[in-house]
């Protein structure tokens, strides 16, 4: 599963979709897409992400290991990757959770919640790059798993 807070939009749309269709090949994938934003117009930067945070937690069930994408995480090569959702096989895992979170990042509520915390690069990403990142890691881990030739490194 993937929970992110927005949409793509335009230029993006199609290699997001691309790659996400990808990765389902290899995942049950499910895409979920929460609005972004806090209650009011002009919401501080803590209330957006903790109305955020609320809107992504009603969407996972409590039995997934959520993995916050954040600078702040920790960075796994592809290989690494591949072996962290091979070993939610192996146990019999129900499953991963990856979440993206909106423009001023994830709420504290996502960040307690989570199991791991995994950073894509220490740069600043917009979520709909992190999420095009993500899904194509995801589909090089599947790929990586069945020694298909995609993966070169």
């Amino acid at each position: 599963m993937v929970v992110v807070v927005g949409r793509v939009r335009k230029d993006l749309s199609a290699p997001v979709r691309e790659y996400e269709k990808r990765a389902a090949r290899y995942w049950k994938l499910e895409v979920i897409e929460v609005a972004g934003g806090g209650p009011g117009r002009d919401t501080a930067p803590d209330a957006v992400r903790d109305a955020e945070a609320d809107r992504i937690l009603a969407r996972i069930p409590s039995e997934l290991e959520i993995v916050a994408l954040t600078r702040e995480g920790q960075g796994m090569d592809s290989r690494e990757l591949a072996g962290y959702l091979e070993q939610h096989g192996v146990r019999s895992s129900p499953g991963v959770a990856f979440v993206v979170g909106g423009a001023f990042g994830l709420g504290r509520a996502v960040l307690e919640r989570a199991r791991k915390a995994l950073s894509l690069s220490e740069m600043t990403l917009p979520h709909e790059m992190a999420r095009l990142l993500l899904a194509e890691q995801l589909y090089r881990a599947g790929t990586i798993l069945r020694g298909e030739p995609y993966h070169k490194g």
